[in-house]
């Protein structure tokens, strides 16, 4: 992420401690709904330090990108899967690759929140 001058210290951290992020973002359609979702790699001494009781914080993390569609109508029930559509994906190996995949889809950092801030039904 460059110097991460461009990501809230909040989101950033988030990334390093592995938690998912998402952005609502414009659908194709007006009976459609559209999120794209980061979810940071998890390794071996994430899953020992979970054992553990603690979180273990990591700069050098890849991620992995999801833009998905959904039906507006079904987003908020059981089947929010029927007729979804994965968009686009993109594998980020590092902070600076995840910042350069964001700009080219056109998503700037301060979009992302915490999933339960938004109504992502992943």
């Amino acid at each position: 992420m460059n110097d991460g001058s461009d990501w809230p210290t909040d989101k950033l951290t988030a990334l390093r401690l592995g938690r998912r992020l998402v952005a609502e973002v414009p659908a194709s359609r007006p009976d459609r709904r559209a999120f794209v979702d980061i979810r940071p790699a998890q390794s071996e001494p994430d899953v020992q330090a979970r054992d553990e009781g603690w979180v273990r914080s990591d700069v050098g993390r890849s991620f992995r990108l999801q833009h998905w569609e959904y039906d507006h109508e079904l987003v908020d029930g059981f089947d929010y899967d029927l007729g979804a559509a994965l968009i686009r994906s993109a594998e980020a190996p590092d902070e600076s690759e995840l910042s350069s995949v964001l700009k080219a889809w056109g998503i700037q950092p301060g979009l992302l929140v915490y999933p339960w801030e938004t109504d992502d039904p992943r």
